[in-house]
C-alpha cells in the first residue's frame, strides 16, 4: 500500500518537473535567424581551401638612400684598346735657352801633304842632302827636288821612310830635321852582292821645318846606288794636322 502511494507521489513530482521544463523551454527557444552560439557546438570542421590571390597593391613610396657599400675586388685587366687617331698639332713652344759651347770638332777640310821620290845619280856626295830627282808623287810640291829637302807647310805629325840600294861600298845615312840628325842607318856591303838599307820614323813638324836624307862620314860610306833596275827611294806624308792651328 505504501509502495503504491510512493510511486504516485514520485510520478506526480516527475510530471511537475517536466511541465516546468517545457515552459522554460518555450521561453528560451532561440530565433532560427539568431546565432547558434547558444546551441550545443559540434566537432570542428576541416580547414577550407586557399582563396585566390588578391590584386597587386599600389607601389609604395621610395625608401631612404642606403649607406655606401664596400668597394668590390679589382677586376681582371682588360684587353688593350685600338690606337687612337693622332691628335691635332699643339701650339709652337718658346725657344729654349742657348746650350753650352761644344768641343772643337775636326775640320771637314782634308789636309794633304805627301811626296815619293827616287835617286837617279850614283854615289851622292857625303854630308849634303841627297837630291832625289825621280818624282813618283809630289802633287802639293812640298818636296824640292833642286835641294833634296821636304818643306813643312801644314803643322802636324808626319811619317818618313827610305829604302836604299847598297852597291860597291858601305852605306851610312841619316835623316835630318832642322839641321839635326834624327835617325841613322848603316849597311856593310858584301862583295859581289846588292844590299838594302832602310829606315822610318814619325816626326812632329811645325810650319817651315825641313826634312832631308844625307850620307854622313867620309866618301867611303856613300854606296847608295840606283840604275834602271835598282831604285833608292825617299818618301813622307802627313798623318794628321794640328787642329789648333787650323
Amino acid at each position: 500500500m505504501r509502495s503504491s502511494a510512493g510511486f504516485l507521489v514520485c510520478s506526480l513530482l516527475l510530471l511537475l518537473a517536466l511541465h516546468g521544463t517545457e515552459v522554460a523551454a518555450q521561453d528560451d527557444q532561440p530565433d532560427p535567424k539568431m546565432s547558434c552560439a547558444n546551441w550545443m557546438g559540434g566537432a570542428p570542421g576541416h580547414p577550407g581551401h586557399n582563396g585566390l590571390p588578391g590584386r597587386d597593391g599600389k607601389d609604395g613610396k621610395d625608401g631612404q638612400k642606403g649607406d655606401k657599400g664596400e668597394p668590390g675586388l679589382q677586376g681582371a685587366r682588360g684587353d688593350t684598346g685600338e690606337k687612337g687617331a693622332t691628335g691635332a698639332e699643339g701650339p709652337r713652344g718658346f725657344p729654349g735657352h742657348m746650350g753650352m759651347k761644344g768641343q772643337k770638332g775636326e775640320s771637314a777640310y782634308v789636309y794633304r801633304s805627301a811626296f815619293s821620290v827616287g835617286l837617279t845619280e850614283r854615289a851622292p856626295h857625303p854630308n849634303v842632302p841627297i837630291r832625289f830627282t825621280k818624282i813618283f808623287y809630289n802633287e802639293q810640291n812640298h818636296y824640292d827636288s833642286s835641294t833634296g829637302k821636304f818643306l813643312c807647310s801644314i803643322p802636324g805629325t808626319y811619317f818618313f821612310a827610305y829604302h836604299l840600294t847598297v852597291y860597291t861600298t858601305d852605306v851610312k845615312v841619316s835623316l835630318y830635321k832642322k839641321d839635326k840628325a834624327v835617325i841613322f842607318t848603316y849597311d856593310q856591303f858584301q862583295k859581289d852582292n846588292v844590299d838594302q838599307a832602310s829606315g822610318s820614323v814619325l816626326l812632329h813638324l811645325s810650319s817651315g821645318d825641313e826634312v832631308w836624307l844625307q850620307v854622313y862620314g867620309e866618301g867611303d860610306n856613300n854606296g847608295v846606288y840606283a840604275d834602271n833596275i835598282n831604285d833608292s827611294t825617299f818618301m813622307g806624308f802627313l798623318l794628321y794636322p794640328d787642329m789648333d792651328d787650323h
